[in-house]
């Protein structure tokens, strides 16, 4: 946490002077943020602010200036950093067979998934499924699983392997008060178990107080940083929500 400590432990993510145009238009602003392992870092900010753009620019998905400089800091060397993705939804037809398996195994798998199920492939499926409460459902439809069963899944999948960087993006849209509440709690066991960084969107201002290490507020541009507390006590925050 800024003011903290300015140390990391395992690994320091650093996103430098990142600028998004569109044309003529300013998206982000030179936008520098240091992500610290073993912390959930939360990004708010109005519509419109650059929160989804900032997430696809660091991912590589539109074009930007800047960069992103990942650091083991057990070995002292820089490294290119390994990130891993939960989008708010992902677009699935309901009437689809695909069960979770399906899905989990066509990720981590170089063998086509419908020639044969593999029981070791099976079982280790299983057994991260298991970390976040959902082993249950490893042969259910995708199509048939709930909000919050969805995430799950997906969490589950987006950290085996364990990435330097986790991002979530709006993670809970859509999903009732106890699986947004157990989603977070989720998050929470994630960041301190691995010693990961996570850098999440939100609007949910609430959850973001309780749960957050640290919570950048965007306006194209970084406006203030600091502790739920700090950020949200502001000035800058006030004239902003």
């Amino acid at each position: 946490m800024e003011g903290q400590s300015g140390a990391c432990g395992l690994h320091c993510t650093k996103i430098n002077h990142m600028g998004v145009k569109f044309g003529k238009e300013v998206i982000l602003k030179d936008v520098n943020i240091h992500v610290h392992c073993g912390q959930l870092t939360v990004i708010i900010g109005r519509n419109g602010a650059g929160k989804s753009t900032l997430l696809k620019a660091i991912l590589g998905e539109v074009e930007h200036t800047g960069n992103i400089v990942f650091t083991d800091m057990k070995e002292n060397i820089t490294k290119k950093i390994k990130i891993a993705y939960v989008p708010q939804k992902i677009n699935i037809e309901r009437h689809m067979p695909t069960t979770v398996y399906d899905l989990f195994a066509s990720c981590i798998c170089h063998v086509p998934v419908f020639l044969r199920k593999d029981k070791k492939i099976y079982l280790e499926i299983k057994n991260q499924l298991k970390i976040f409460g959902a082993e249950k459902l490893i042969d259910k439809s995708i199509g048939d699983l709930s909000g919050g069963e969805l995430q799950r899944v997906l969490l589950a999948i987006a950290t085996k392997p364990v990435p330097n960087l986790l991002i979530l993006d709006e993670p809970v849209s859509g999903i009732d008060r106890n699986g947004t509440i157990d989603f977070y709690e989720l998050v929470n066991n994630l960041k301190t178990k691995y010693d990961m960084s996570i850098l999440l969107v939100s609007h949910d201002l609430d959850l973001v107080k309780k749960y957050a290490d640290k919570v950048i507020l965007l306006d194209k541009e970084v406006i203030k940083e600091g502790t739920p507390e700090e950020v949200f006590n502001s000035l800058e925050f006030k004239n902003r929500f």
